[in-house]
């Protein structure tokens, strides 16, 4: 996802690049209740083994929030208490972008972004933690990256474990959704492996990024966030997935239009004061699975805050939202 301090000048005419947009759909579920500190950009969100909730988000130092239910969230400081030093290679302000949050062989994995606007000098870092909590992290570097030669743009990681490997989607414009397979040793990204293409855009300027994969069944699904973020009200972020028997593709819609022609089943567009959801990931929870997203709050104007709907599944296999 792009950086949400970006200015009304960049977001808009960007937004000036990309079609027109869906009328707002008002059969879209709102967001559930959520008290406290509900300002959020591209939140990663998991229920601890020690109880409770944590996520993570775009700005500070990968900034933190806890929580007891999943409906009153606090204030939890960052994930660092001060940026690696790498990361300023990246951007002169050791700004990191959308966390990824997920837990495996005992610890907490926690990948995140560091770029700049309109570029694909990108890198994507890994730290891990016992606990999950922040303050708890020890970061381990880059554990993929992308230069100005590639043909994809390092940011928005995504893990997920299939058939006893691990993967890591990831991208933004450029040639939009990638993916790549990790050691799950290191939790980097493996030597020389073949960087696989989920999703794209038929259209300039290939306006597809932030991706989520889950398995559900027999399939893995493909959530991405399609159009412009990061623009307050003005933002036309909506949230579209696809699915596919294997984690590397290729991914369709139900109507059978495959994600690497623009495709997507639309999950969730702009509706009433929720503008612009996207930035999302899905946690597993007692209740089942939760897509966790941001939305820019047309009452409020334009700040990003925390959206959390539980995702029900049609007896033909696909999500909706509760």
């Amino acid at each position: 996802m792009k950086h949400p301090r970006l200015t009304t000048l960049l977001a808009a005419a960007l937004i000036a690049l990309l079609p027109a947009t869906a009328d707002a759909d008002a059969t879209y579920p709102d967001p559930q209740p959520v008290t406290g500190q509900r300002i959020i950009h591209d939140p990663t969100v998991i229920h601890l083994k020690s109880g409770g909730y944590v996520a993570y988000s775009t700005g500070g130092v990968i900034g933190a929030r806890t929580s007891k239910d999943r409906v009153q969230w606090d204030d939890a400081g960052n994930a660092f208490t001060a940026p690696p030093s790498w990361w300023y290679d990246y951007n002169s302000t050791g700004d990191p972008w959308a966390p990824d949050l997920s837990y495996r062989a005992g610890r907490y994995w926690l990948y995140y972004a560091v770029s700049s606007w309109g570029s694909n000098h990108s890198a994507i870092g890994v730290a891990t933690s016992p606990t999950g909590l922040p303050g708890t992290w020890t970061d381990h570097g880059k554990a993929f990256t992308s230069g100005t030669t590639d043909e994809w743009n390092a940011i928005d990681p995504a893990i997920v474990r299939a058939d006893g490997k691990l993967w890591m989607a990831f991208g933004s414009y450029w040639t939009g959704i990638r993916m790549v397979r990790l050691d799950p040793a290191t939790g980097k990204a493996i030597p020389g492996a073949t960087v696989a293409q989920l999703a794209t855009r038929p259209d300039a300027p290939y306006a597809v990024e932030g991706a989520y994969v889950l398995k559900h069944g027999r399939f893995y699904y493909l959530f991405a966030s399609y159009d412009a973020c990061c623009a307050g009200v003005n933002s036309t972020y909506r949230i579209r997935v696809g699915r596919s028997t294997s984690v590397t593709g290729p991914y369709a819609d139900s109507t059978g239009k495959p994600m690497l022609s623009g495709g997507g089943d639309l999950l969730l567009a702009s509706h009433g004061r929720f503008v612009g959801p996207g930035g999302e990931s899905v946690f597993k929870d007692k209740d089942g699975d939760v897509l966790a997203y941001h939305y820019y709050d047309a009452d409020d104007n334009g700040t990003p805050k925390l959206g959390l709907n539980t995702l029900d599944w049609t007896e033909n296999g696909w999500p909706n939202l509760g």
